[in-house]
């Protein structure tokens, strides 16, 4: 089974920190860029950050920027996104996703998709 799986979300305060954890089973990570999207209840999804599978290469929203860090551990078949100096606005699930190269990912065709984890920024 080809499978995706976001963990790591949960109730912070704004300020805070959380690291998500995206697992990969029944494929390896190895080949692909991996993708984080966002969508908070009454909005678009928007894509939060890439790596690539390459040379590791990472993309970030503006949004995000210095605040967020995608790396990847492909002998864990795993990808985390750090997330520090969470704000509110931050609030949403996150997505992780499968593609072969970052550039260019929010307006790509994803290979496989996660199901979500809920990040909830608030005091």
């Amino acid at each position: 089974q080809v499978q995706l799986v976001e963990s790591g979300g949960g109730l912070v305060q704004p300020g805070g920190s959380l690291r998500l954890a995206c697992a990969a089973s029944g494929f390896t990570l190895d080949y692909y860029a991996i993708a984080w999207f966002r969508q908070a209840p009454g909005k678009e999804r928007e894509g939060v950050s890439c790596i690539s599978s390459s040379d590791g290469i990472t993309v970030y929203a503006d949004s995000v920027k210095g605040r967020f860090t995608i790396s990847r551990d492909n002998a864990k078949n795993t990808v985390y996104l750090q997330m520090n100096s969470l704000k509110p606005e931050d609030t949403a699930v996150y997505y992780c996703a499968a593609t072969y190269y970052c550039s260019g990912y929010t307006g790509v065709p994803m290979n496989y998709w996660g199901k979500g984890t809920l990040v909830t920024v608030s005091s």
